[in-house]
């Protein structure tokens, strides 16, 4: 062990040596494009239109909730079985996996929240060309085609997606290796493929190089593919995690999106390269429809996108009723992946928030978090000792910005070795929390999932000792190199080393701890600097798996089972809070993530905007970028236009490298402050309406913030939008992220909309481009109208401090002078929302009349918190404006008028925010 510490030793100071250069970009040659990549190779050098598969029709069983059928590719004689289901709520799945595998191929395990349930398929018609069977509404029905296989799903006469119509579907079936099978040729031609038999083996099917590393094959080639055509679409969105436009671009130029969850150091943008995170999810959209492709695999996977015309591929001739226009968009997707089986799920919307609520039915809904999470967070790698903590915190209170969390990176940690304390920077962490506590703060402490290897240190013998580690491809436990050295990588795809994970974090357990410390799992790719492409080999093993058919789960059961840790530490009763790095399909279920470690550079904060809006729409509403950029060194102006973004994005963290200089919001003179202040002020205000949103994301699956084509889905001028976006669905959020700009040039969507500037009130006109002049204080947000918001504008040094305080309320009037809105309020960090103890109320605006009644009669909440002032903007003036209370009093209620804005303001109703009451204006 001596001599690899001291083999490996090199490996970690050039490591530091590099993230402590600020180098100006990622180093490429550490990751794999597609030619690097055999099976991206082999699957990209597949020709359309030479689909080898035809569907056996004689083998079609149908039952009441299945369809199965055998494909057989005709060049190597091997079988397929085909599954489809009819799921509820307008989803259909595809499965297909080998008819007789010579061993079971991986399925992903976890990440569904229940099987899906289904519902009843019908046989509409059958000939030697294929099958038509009935899904159900509004004429929908998926259309088999037998040679060469094809599946069209259609609605009337209109295709809304075809499977393998470029015929490219490909599966490596699983084989012996040629030289290790016996002289006779085998019994069963089925299994083996004809090439192989002639040893015509591919360079990279049995064993692959890249640079150093060495990846064996033990199973062989097992790559999927298959191509999707979407006609009558040209904007296509998701797979994150990608540094690119919201709006996906064509690769036909280019190299595929990479879906595998890599440590990439300081990332490009404009890029296609893998992230920290993936999510195989995408969705297409037209003024018509939206649709979505859930691609259930988390091998290393890639995603080819191209734009095409409808009609030039040919259809098939039960198809042939169908007019294909050669004017007709229509983009065509190619996904494939490393191993695994084909399973998709293809959400059929129609509109976007079907989609978002059918993909919320498959992998469940974003965990509605504390309230004070989605304050101001303060971190940075890192702050020095206790002393360091006392001091921010108190330099937060002397300039008078409040702040909720302040965070602890490695450096915290007796050597890296995480569940520990640096005793002698952090000797009475209790005493440090609790000073915490006593302002209504809190903390998160890093613990990352490699684990130092050192016999006197208690978790690594835990884990040894119960044979909890990943293995290397020959059984030993895997060992790479991390922060602290020689590490191994616990294997979160065990039950019992999840469970075993989550009780490490009980009081008792992780000495220092109180329930005001929450967690960050970073590094969960897993990152390892001496592992190819800085992270895990993948013929290391998980159990009887490889870690090449999992790779993109990793993350996911890091932070699952840090999350089921904080919430059990508990007893139940208090809500986690758990940040992460990497991340999966149904990671929206245990907590927040982050862009990872961007650049203080322009073009990194523009960049945050789309890529949080695309972690949005595939179900992870809880999206941040580090503030400022974790690499580099801001200009003051690039802070405070950070800040200003920030606070108008669902996680709010400032974060910074450890060679960085100091950048606490203060450091920047006192105009930068005041700057700094304000917008952090304004997050403040808005968190009832933040905490409401997060509520209905929980609730529903539809994202927090949003693209401005989600709630205008037939307005093609939003189709390509990501400088700004909505909050829910009432505020309009525009940043300031050029250099030096004097202005901004707004979308204002809704041609029968107004927007309301939340800032001077001043009303604008739907369906414009708006022009807004700009200076350093000003961050352009809109109100819709039509919109009813609450705010808290006591803004104190916490959210906690300001739990029962009063609200103002902002109601902004429409073209037809109405309005709606929701208040919600709970305790704000426990479950008992769960046995509805909550308010939910709807506020409401017609005839002149505003009132306030319960939207959940079955729920029982109290609250202290009071209506303490309405504002209601484009009103006429009233002569008076009487209150009615729950009682049935009512009183007549003081008003100002100002005539220049149509702004309404009236003072003091003093009713409490939880009980029925009236605004009637006259």
């Amino acid at each position: 062990m001596a001599a690899f510490a001291e083999r490996m030793a090199p490996v970690l100071a050039l490591w530091l040596a590099v993230c402590l250069s600020g180098a100006l970009a990622v180093e490429r040659a550490n990751f794999k494009t597609c030619d690097q990549s055999a099976f991206c190779k082999r699957q990209r050098a597949l020709n359309p239109g030479e689909s080898p598969y035809r569907a056996l029709l004689e083998t079609m069983e149908l039952t009441n909730t299945r369809l199965t059928l055998q494909l057989k590719n005709d060049k190597n004689k091997v079988r397929l079985l085909l599954e489809l289901y009819r799921l509820q709520g307008n989803i259909t799945r595809v499965k297909i996996n080998e008819l007789k595998p010579l061993k079971p191929r991986y399925e992903v395990p976890d990440v569904l929240i229940r099987e899906p349930p289904t519902e009843p398929l019908s046989l509409l018609s059958q000939d030697k060309n294929g099958v038509v069977l009935s899904l159900g509404a509004e004429s929908q029905r998926v259309i088999v085609s037998a040679q060469p296989f094809r599946l069209d799903i259609m609605e009337g006469r209109d295709v809304l997606l075809s499977l393998n119509s470029r015929g490219l579907l490909a599966f490596e079936h699983l084989r012996l290796r040629k030289d290790t099978e016996p002289d006779q040729e085998p019994e069963d031609a089925d299994l083996h493929d004809e090439a192989v038999l002639n040893d015509k083996v591919e360079d990279g099917m049995w064993e692959e190089t890249f640079k150093s590393f060495t990846d064996t094959k033990p199973n062989g080639p097992t790559a999927i593919g298959l191509d999707f055509s979407l006609p009558g679409v040209e904007h296509v969105y998701g797979i994150p995690e990608h540094a690119d436009n919201l709006r996906l671009k064509t690769t036909d130029n280019g190299d595929p999106y990479r879906l595998y969850n890599l440590d990439v150091f300081q990332y490009e943008l404009d890029n296609p390269m893998a992230l920290y995170g993936s999510v195989p999810v995408m969705l297409a959209h037209n003024i018509q429809r939206t649709t979505g492709i859930f691609w259930l695999n988390a091998a290393e996977t890639w995603v080819d996108i191209s734009s095409n015309t409808a009609g030039k591929t040919v259809f098939g001739k039960m198809l042939d009723y169908v007019q294909g226009s050669s004017e007709t968009p229509q983009t065509d997707v190619h996904w494939f992946s490393e191993s695994g089986i084909i399973d998709v799920f293809i959400m059929l919307g129609p509109t976007p928030k079907d989609v978002f609520s059918q993909y919320a039915s498959l992998t469940g809904t974003q965990a509605f978090p504390p309230l004070a999470a989605l304050a101001y967070h303060q971190c940075r790698w890192n702050y020095n000792d206790q002393e360091d903590v006392a001091s921010v915190d108190a330099g937060f209170d002397e300039h008078d910005i409040p702040y909720d969390f302040i965070w602890l990176d490695i450096e915290h940690t007796d050597g890296k070795r995480y569940f520990t304390w640096d005793t002698n920077k952090f000797p009475t962490p209790k005493e440090m929390l609790q000073r915490l506590m006593d302002k209504k703060r809190k903390m998160v402490t890093i613990v990352d999932p490699h684990i130092k290897v050192e016999s006197s240190y208690k978790i690594h013998n835990e884990i040894k000792s119960r044979g909890f580690y990943t293995k290397n491809k020959d059984g030993a436990d895997y060992e790479g190199w991390c922060w602290p050295g020689s590490a191994g990588y616990p294997d979160f795809t065990r039950e019992d080393m999840r469970a075993w994970w989550a009780s490490m974090f009980a009081y008792d357990q992780y000495e220092g701890t109180m329930e005001n410390l929450y967690t960050w799992n970073d590094m969960n790719e897993p990152s390892i600097f001496n592992g190819p492409e800085i992270t895990m080999h993948k013929d290391s093993k998980h159990g009887e798996w490889e870690h090449r058919d999992l790779h993109n789960l990793y993350g996911f059961y890091v932070q699952r089972a840090t999350a089921e840790g904080l919430i059990q530490r508990s007893g139940g009763v208090e809500r986690s809070f758990v940040l992460t790095r990497a991340f999966f399909a149904g990671s929206q279920r245990y907590g927040a993530v982050w862009t990872g470690d961007n650049a203080a550079e322009w073009g990194h904060l523009k960049m945050s905007i789309p890529m949080c809006l695309s972690i949005g729409l595939v179900g992870i509403s809880f999206c941040g970028a580090d503030v400022g950029g974790f690499f580099k060194s801001p200009s003051s102006e690039l802070l405070v236009r950070w800040y200003q973004t920030g606070a108008y994005q669902p996680f709010f963290r400032a974060h910074a490298h450890l060679d960085t200089p100091r950048r606490e919001p203060w450091l920047f003179g006192p105009e930068n402050t005041a700057l700094i202040r304000e917008a952090v002020r304004q997050r403040y205000s808005l968190l009832p309406y933040w905490y409401q949103q997060f509520y209905h994301t929980y609730l529903t699956g539809h994202p927090v913030m949003r693209p401005l084509w989600v709630e205008y889905p037939q307005d093609p001028a939003t189709y390509a939008l990501d400088d700004e976006f909505l909050i829910g669905r009432d505020l309009l959020v525009h940043p300031v992220t050029e250099e030096g700009a004097t202005g901004v040039t707004a979308y204002l969507p809704g041609k029968e909309e107004v927007w309301f500037d939340v800032h001077t009130f001043q009303k604008h006109d739907g369906g414009q481009n708006l022009y807004i002049p700009v200076t350093m204080s000003s961050i352009p947000v809109f109100q819709r109208g039509g919109s009813i918001i609450p705010r808290k504008l006591r803004v104190r040094r916490s959210s906690t401090c300001m739990e029962q305080d009063p609200y103002t309320v902002y109601v902004a009037l429409g073209r037809q002078r109405a309005a709606e809105g929701e208040l919600y309020i709970d305790d704000g960090h426990t479950f008992n929302f769960e046995k509805k103890e909550f308010i939910h109320r709807r506020l409401s605006f017609a005839n002149n009349n505003l009132s306030s009644v319960n939207l959940a009669p079955k729920a029982h909440f109290s609250t202290s918190s009071i209506i303490e002032r309405i504002v209601i903007l484009g009103c006429s003036k009233p002569t008076k404006a009487t209150l009615k209370t729950a009682d049935g009093q009512r009183s007549q209620l003081e008003f100002d008028f100002e005539a220049s804005t149509s702004v309404l303001t009236l003072r003091k109703p003093g009713v409490n925010a939880g009980t029925d009451w009236s605004v009637m204006l006259q």
